[in-house]
């Protein structure tokens, strides 16, 4: 299965600790170039700054996709995330910003995000979702109670897919 991942849901995961988690879910983890770029930015905490400056092998950069102007609302990395799973036949795309979510979802890619993946390892046994989240939760990641909630049981349902 192969994911592109926007920058977000890989900011967090280093912050968590719970970075080597994407490899284990997916077959190819891809990032355009400009991903990258904001995960080498001057505001990166310094965990993400290091993670970044020495990438993991299992994360395939790819150049920038051609800027699609309907995007334009979009920041730089999240117009390339969006654009790349069409180009490469992505069967997900990892993205947090709800703005990025829902215009990823008008394009018909599957999108999951950051708790989705948690979740995922959680029922792999690859993490504990409670502890990821209470690590999640120290950070400025915004967490919806109702979202908490729905993911929880869904996890009691023992669902495959989040």
């Amino acid at each position: 299965m192969i994911v592109v991942a926007d920058s977000s849901p890989l900011h967090y995961l280093v912050l968590i600790h719970a970075a080597d988690v994407p490899p284990t879910l997916y077959t190819q983890v891809l990032a355009p170039k400009m991903v990258m770029d904001e995960l080498r930015g001057a505001g990166a905490p310094a965990a993400v700054a290091a993670w970044i400056a020495h990438p993991p092998s299992w994360l395939e950069v790819h150049p920038d996709p051609p800027l699609d102007p309907t995007l334009a609302r979009l920041d730089p990395g999240e117009c390339a995330a969006l654009s790349l799973p069409l180009l490469v036949h992505a069967d997900r795309l990892l993205i947090d910003d709800w703005d990025g979510r829902a215009e990823a979802q008008s394009r018909h890619l599957f999108v999951i995000g950051t708790l989705g993946v948690l979740a995922r390892a959680h029922q792999l046994q690859l993490l504990d979702f409670d502890v990821a989240l209470a690590r999640l939760s120290q950070t400025n990641f915004y967490l919806s109670k109702q979202l908490i909630d729905s993911i929880r049981r869904w996890l009691s349902l023992g669902k495959n897919q989040p």
